[in-house]
């Protein structure tokens, strides 16, 4: 092994162990900033020594170790020498500059684009994988082959099915599920056809054999994430990130890079792991909702007439609030969308110098990816120990004044527990109804993101406040 080598070795080691303390500071709040400076100096290790690695393989070595500046060396050294380089900092300026502008609302369809990249890289890599004569044969050879077709396979999966979340994510297309005929069995004959085509392909390598598996691969991406609502789209973000691990773990493989094996497997089974947490806190079945809602049939689509809903102002909802002693914050996606964040902390500051016990109700799916609320709440400075999860909160509702609901819809709708036929039904939800009082922040009386319709809002204890979130938090600490 050269110097270069060892090196590289060496400095792939110390990245990994960064990643995985990376994943260790972002299982907290309090840890989670130090989490992402792990993670960013993991990657930047890994990117100068792969550089370096290259290098060293590309030129020729002077006195057997480093990289020697050898004028003789041929100039496609040098070309992809460059090219590498160059596709590093354009990748890394353009991630800087999205990074920057993005909106906390348009992360989770960020989020999907990324691994939508990291999906056609393991195809882009497959392919170039079966292409390349390596020269093994006998067992070594079918292993490599059977790399190839599984690594492109993986990577198809995931390059359609995050495209479809990304268009789902930001209202491109319907978030409702595509029910095709015959769906589940769609699903499982394409998966046994890969297990067919992959043995045929390790026995007698051919093109057109890859040409099929990509097809196949491209078209169960795009049917698995388009079969699956808008109410398991948070569920949808974590798996594909889990795909797109084993997609770069693939592509290690091909291309013998343990540092992309092991990143790649630390965040398959992480977003594997994060994906079985979320389905049980909805009361999912983790296995259907991979397979494309397996076993779920459509919702009838029709929604029930729950009476009259009651219109509420801001002066009054501050009224309520000053009266009361103990008050529960329940956000939603529409509360990023309003960016309502900063006030929404500063409401809860104000009541709690009065006396008044404020705390967060946060659901598992709130938003649309893991974690969406928390991070915002955090980017306002709420102090983690009064933002509490479903399973911490969810016996207080009973014994709360008031519940104010800003922005969320499906996770607060009793249709979850009380209608067996809802589309949503048994799903764990806040149980905001419990309390004496509720008022809820909507712009309109129109559905939740799962499309399905939401009773509490024509509860005797519900009262609705309309407009925009930020503008009514706004008008209730001027009333306050």
């Amino acid at each position: 092994m050269t110097l270069a080598a060892s090196v590289a070795g060496a400095a792939y080691v110390v990245a990994a162990l960064l990643f995985i303390l990376s994943l260790a500071g972002l299982s907290r709040h309090e840890t989670s900033r130090r989490g992402v400076v792990y993670g960013i100096v993991g990657m930047a290790i890994a990117l100068v020594a792969t550089v370096w690695l290259v290098a060293a393989s590309a030129f020729a070595p002077m006195s057997g170790s480093g990289i020697g500046l050898d004028p003789a060396v041929d100039a496609t050294a040098w070309l992809g020498l460059t090219l590498l380089v160059a596709a590093v900092l354009v990748g890394g300026a353009i991630g800087l500059w999205r990074a920057r502008v993005v909106e906390m609302t348009g992360m989770p369809e960020l989020i999907a684009l990324l691994h939508s990249f990291v999906g056609l890289a393991a195809v882009l890599v497959g392919w170039n994988g079966a292409l390349y004569d390596t020269g093994l044969t006998g067992t070594l050879g079918d292993i490599h082959h059977a790399e190839v077709f599984i690594g492109v396979f993986i990577g198809g999966v995931t390059f359609t099915g995050s495209i479809v979340a990304f268009l789902k994510l930001s209202a491109r297309i319907s978030s409702k599920p595509l029910m095709l005929p015959g769906k589940n069995a769609l699903n499982v004959g394409a998966l046994v056809a890969f297990v067919a085509l992959t043995v045929w392909y390790v026995a007698t390598p051919s093109l057109w054999l890859l040409v099929v598996v990509t097809a196949l691969a491209l078209a169960l991406g795009w049917h698995l994430v388009a079969s699956i609502g808008g109410g398991d789209m948070p569920v949808v973000v974590s798996m594909l990130n889990s795909y797109s691990g084993w997609a770069a773990a693939a592509a290690g493989f091909l291309l013998d890079n343990d540092l992309l094996i092991v990143t790649g497997a630390l965040v398959g089974s992480s977003g594997a792991y994060l994906s079985y947490i979320m389905c049980k806190a909805m009361n999912r079945s983790f296995l259907s909702v991979i397979a494309g809602g397996f076993g779920i049939e459509a919702a009838s689509g029709q929604d029930a007439d729950y009476g009259e809903h009651r219109e509420v102002d801001a002066e009054s909802v501050a009224e309520l609030l000053t009266a009361a002693s103990s008050v529960i914050i329940t956000p939603g996606y529409g509360m990023a969308v309003a960016q309502a964040q900063h006030g929404v902390a500063d409401l809860a500051h104000k009541l709690r110098e009065r006396g008044i016990d404020v705390r967060f109700g946060i659901h598992p799916v709130a938003g649309r990816l893991p974690g969406h609320m928390n991070v915002l709440l955090a980017e306002a400075k709420v102090p983690y120990d009064i933002v509490l999860e479903l399973d911490e909160i969810g016996d207080d509702f009973a014994r709360t004044d008031v519940v104010l609901v800003i922005g969320a819809n499906d996770t607060v709708n009793p249709a979850a527990a009380e209608d067996p036929a809802s589309p949503i039904a048994g799903m764990p939800v806040l149980r905001v109804w419990e309390a004496r009082d509720v008022v809820v922040f909507k712009r309109s009386m129109a559905s939740g993101y799962a499309g399905v319709q939401n009773p509490l809002f024509f509860r005797e204890n519900t009262q609705m406040l309309f407009g925009d979130a930020k503008d009514r938090v706004e008008d209730i600490l001027r009333a306050l």
